[in-house]
């Protein structure tokens, strides 16, 4: 974190000062040590460390409007919505209904056994091969 002027940390002043008002909070000690390995603290953490502050008597009201500054300057990060599961595939009755009826009269017909097997897997049928379908249906079977 690059600083204007590096003797005065506001945060770490706010910091102290909320930890002389609260020495057995564990989470003012958590992001007193967390700010001291790692530099600075998260958007959450600075808003949580202004509202513990912000009841602190004797906190100078200068401080605190820094520490204000310093939360809206930081970016706010959204989480991106969860993406829509995909619609289950709804298998076209017609077409299984042509397909079993040409296999009871021509079992070994080749094409329409291989669109069976697709069918049976679950697989999208392409409109060619529905077109296809209907049309053998209406050579073999009417």
């Amino acid at each position: 974190m690059i600083r204007k002027n590096p003797s005065v940390d506001v945060i770490n002043d706010i910091l102290r000062l909320t930890m002389d008002a609260y020495p057995a909070s564990n989470f003012i000690k958590s992001l007193l040590f967390q700010y001291r390995e790692r530099g600075g603290l998260s958007k959450k953490q600075l808003q949580d460390l202004h509202a513990k502050a912000a009841k602190v008597a004797g906190m100078p009201p200068g401080k605190l409007a820094t520490l204000e500054a310093v939360i809206l300057k930081k970016p706010t990060r959204y989480k991106s919505p969860m993406p829509v599961a995909a619609p289950a595939v709804i298998k076209d009755e017609k077409s299984g209904v042509y397909i079993n009826e040409i296999l009871a009269k021509y079992p070994q017909h080749k094409m329409v056994l291989f669109l069976k097997s697709k069918y049976d897997n679950g697989d999208i049928l392409s409109p060619a091969e529905k077109g296809e379908i209907e049309r053998l249906h209406k050579l073999l079977i009417k």
